[in-house]
């Protein structure tokens, strides 16, 4: 149901895509930039269709509301499943946990992203927000795909070496995760050293993160470049080095129903990553490294339309992570449910409790009645 949803944005964004991109294509225009004064910039023709179109002015938003809607209650959910109802912490659900934190601390700021559009492109916030609002979207856009990449590397040591005591060491998958946040927000710095909104003076609207000034190009251009084949490339060739390994694994295995079951699981969890990468992340990276390539080099550049059409689609991510833990684990999809239900965990464990006395009493009581019959039989 959520990869039909998935596909169903791929299509409108490819459509309106082309529909922004198909109003000019006889421009001059080289990048997504334009001649810079004193006050702003004087944005091409191209820049001009698209800041006022149906794509940035309704779609986006539109995308941004759906995220917000759905991402806010699932990963506030989530997180407080993994930190309240989950008492046995494994390295899975650490790194679950911390993805669930980095997707939240984007949903929480999409209300300004909503705003930003709806308004025309015009940005009320001030540069800091600014600054602070596209740090945050590219931190968790990285932080996402560093921690489905622990997740992969994790799934395949609990699978491929279901023995080893170092696949349920907490304390490694601490020191990775605190690992993680620090380079991810470090390397998002150099977003805060240059201007993210910039005045379009022929529009008389001020754009965040929209336009680059021709005097900051070379600085945000090898800022991208860097992160999109530091921050996507490496992670994603980690996911299909541990899917191969694991598969070659399980394939050798497949006598033993235990591991039969787990391949099964490996499959499903195969599928889901690589839809994710190939839906959210993929499109979106690729995009950026074009897009500024050729903002770089000056040359001429239609594809901006897209470019931010592809990055509005990995936002997606934010909101279908919880689904992919619910359908995962066996044990949150128990949590949730308790949850949902309003049943603490005290309750949750005298259920159990009780359950398990049932059982153990028919089974007494059972047993006390056969030997009842064979005494009085024997008498």
């Amino acid at each position: 149901m959520n990869f039909g949803i998935f596909w169903v944005t791929v299509v409108l964004t490819l459509a309106c895509a082309q529909v922004c991109l198909s109003q000019n294509e006889n421009t001059e225009t080289r990048g997504f930039t334009g001649e810079e004064n004193r006050d702003g910039v004087v944005v091409s023709t191209t820049g001009f269709l698209i800041l006022q179109s149906r794509l940035t002015t309704i779609f986006l938003p539109i995308v941004y509301i759906f995220v917000f809607v759905v991402g806010l209650p699932t990963n506030l959910v989530a997180i407080w499943v993994f930190l309240f109802r989950t008492k046995k912490k494994h390295p899975a659900s650490i790194y679950m946990a911390n993805l669930a934190m980095s997707d939240l601390l984007f949903v929480i700021w999409t209300p300004l992203k909503i705003a930003y559009h709806i308004n025309g492109n015009n940005w009320i916030f001030g540069e800091a927000m600014c600054k602070v609002v596209t740090g945050f979207f590219y931190g968790n856009m990285y932080c996402s795909i560093v921690f489905i990449a622990c997740i992969s590397v994790q799934r395949y040591w609990a699978v491929v070496h279901p023995l080893s005591k170092n696949r349920k060491d907490n304390h490694v998958a601490i020191a990775v995760s605190v690992t993680v946040w620090v380079v991810v927000w470090l390397a998002s710095t150099p977003l805060y050293l240059y201007d993210q909104t910039v005045l379009a003076t022929n529009m008389n609207i001020v754009t965040c993160h929209d336009i680059t000034r021709p005097s900051q190009m070379t600085m945000a251009a090898g800022y991208f470049l860097t992160m999109g084949i530091l921050g996507f490339v490496v992670p994603m060739i980690v996911c299909v080095v541990a899917y191969i390994l694991m598969l070659r694994s399980l394939r050798n295995s497949m006598t033993d129903a235990a591991i039969c079951k787990k391949r099964h699981k490996a499959v499903v969890l195969i599928i889901t990553v690589l839809v994710m990468f190939l839906v959210c992340f993929t499109p979106s990276n690729i995009m950026l490294v074009v897009h500024y390539s050729l903002l770089l080099a000056g040359r001429l550049n239609n594809g901006y339309g897209f470019y931010i059409t592809t990055l509005c689609l990995a936002s997606l991510n934010s909101c279908v992570d919880p689904f992919v833990y619910y359908f995962i684990s066996e044990e949150f999809r128990e949590h949730v449910k308790n949850t949902l239900k309003c049943r603490s965990q005290r309750t949750v464990e005298r259920m159990r409790v009780s359950f398990s006395a049932l059982k153990y009493s028919k089974k007494n009581s059972a047993y006390t009645s056969s030997m009842g019959n064979t005494q009085s039989s024997s008498c």
